[in-house]
């Protein structure tokens, strides 16, 4: 196993003898195996155990043995005690993924603190061969048969919403081998019973599914092993050509890549933003002007021939502006307003209005259903919505249109586009309100 775990590693660039370890301690084969495996090869290394309260008794001899574990081998311990079922009801997700949760920010929060480069978990190769099978049962694209990755990097669990580094070094041999490797040094672990239960589905997969395939083809785990390689490459290639549009926020549908899917792409694409497979196909046979919005807080629009992606955002509050001054509507946005000799701005980002005739306090809102106005140069009034659609604004810009309201409820500026012919300038004009929309 020393030589294959070695290997592995060098030609994966997965570590670096200059460089501290945490290396996530269970007390099972693996992870006892992996702990041995680094501590032998010379790297610096902490251990780190995560006691979830799940299995009584057999949670606390798990502790116990790896703090005996590491206190023969003088290896630093980090221990941590969760309430698992607790946090999974605050959260509302199943038992798994709380504990996925919780030990992955304990992970990113210990690395941060003690300054360890990655945190080494001991997934083997019968391990990445189960998740293939397991995304395959559950239905899945080229990404998810290309199994369990020699390293990833988790977002939000690096402490402070940093990144964690995840290494896996054993992923090169196999659960025998590691079990070989720890009887040639009388190394004894703990067994999780529940890994022994074929009540769920990974479990039913070595259990039974995998010896079922072995006995067709004794060679099944090492065939899967060399597809999920192949896979990894194709992976590879694909990931060379959607990467440069992953910070997009804009794709235009008819001019992707020509050698790709262009299914492809945007599932790529909007993947990056929270949305599933399902949506992508939903979203490319939308008419255009629909939004779909996302579980991570992003909209997607399909306009014409392209998508448009923006953080969803909150409803913005109407903001008062009693009298002159500056005012702040959001964080990237203000308006000043002041008193100044009569003039006609040329800007579309400053409107100028007869002092004489717009009544404070003004208020500056979006644009609502039914919103009206009298455009400056016509007698007749015209609905924002078609004002908006003459100029050929789309959803995201129709629902980000600012306008200014003064006491009378007149309308006096949609912000940018156009000023109301009540309240123009003339020829009489003494003083204009200048009002200024600005970026900080």
């Amino acid at each position: 196993m020393w030589s294959k775990v070695d290997t592995y590693t060098k030609k994966h660039n997965l570590l670096n003898t200059n460089d501290l370890y945490l290396v996530a301690l269970s007390g099972g084969a693996d992870s006892v195996a992996l702990l041995l495996w680094m501590q032998e090869a010379g790297y610096r290394i902490h251990a780190a155990h995560c006691n979830f309260h799940l299995r009584g008794e057999e949670s606390d001899r798990d502790e116990a043995f790896c703090q005996a574990l590491c206190e023969r081998l003088d290896i630093p311990l980090h221990l941590a005690h969760f309430d698992t079922h607790e946090y999974a009801a605050l959260h509302q997700v199943s038992i798994e993924m709380a504990a996925r949760e919780l030990r992955y920010r304990w992970f990113g929060q210990l690395c941060r603190d003690v300054k360890a480069a990655a945190v080494c978990v001991a997934h083997h190769r019968d391990d990445s061969v189960e998740t293939v099978l397991m995304n395959l049962l559950r239905g899945t694209g080229l990404r998810g048969l290309t199994g369990i990755l020699p390293r990833s990097e988790l977002e939000d669990y690096g402490g402070e919403g940093g990144k964690l580094m995840v290494l896996r070094p054993l992923l090169g041999v196999s659960r025998a081998e590691v079990e070989e490797f720890l009887a040639k040094r009388n190394q004894n672990y703990v067994t999780d019973s529940t890994n022994l239960e074929a009540d769920v589905l990974r479990n039913r997969l070595r259990l039974q599914v995998l010896p079922l395939l072995a006995e067709l083809n004794p060679a099944v785990k090492e065939n899967i092993i060399r597809t999920t390689e192949n896979l990894s490459a194709a992976q590879a290639l694909l990931d060379s050509v959607t990467e440069r549009y992953k910070d997009s926020s804009e794709l235009i549908l008819n001019t992707l890549d020509e050698g790709v899917s262009r299914e492809y792409i945007v599932f790529e694409w909007l993947k990056h933003y929270g949305f599933n497979g399902s949506q992508a196909h939903q979203i490319l046979d939308a008419a255009t002007g629909r939004v779909f919005s996302s579980s991570t807080g992003f909209d997607v629009l399909k306009d014409r021939y392209r998508l448009l992606v923006e953080p969803t955002g909150e409803p913005m509050k109407p903001v008062k502006v009693p009298e002159e001054g500056t005012y702040v509507l959001d964080e990237h946005t203000k308006i000043s307003v002041r008193r100044v000799p009569a003039y006609v701005s040329k800007s579309s980002e400053t409107a100028t209005i007869d002092a004489q005739k717009v009544k404070f306090p003004l208020v500056v809102r979006r644009v609502e259903n039914g919103d009206w106005m009298i455009p400056f140069g016509m007698k007749g009034r015209k609905l924002l919505s078609d004002l908006m659609t003459d100029r050929k604004m789309n959803v995201f810009g129709k629902r980000r249109q600012l306008v200014v309201v003064d006491a009378q409820g007149v309308i006096v500026w949609v912000a940018g586009l156009r000023t109301d012919q009540r309240v123009a300038v003339s020829e009489a004009t003494r003083e204009v309100v200048e009002v200024t929309l600005c970026a900080f």
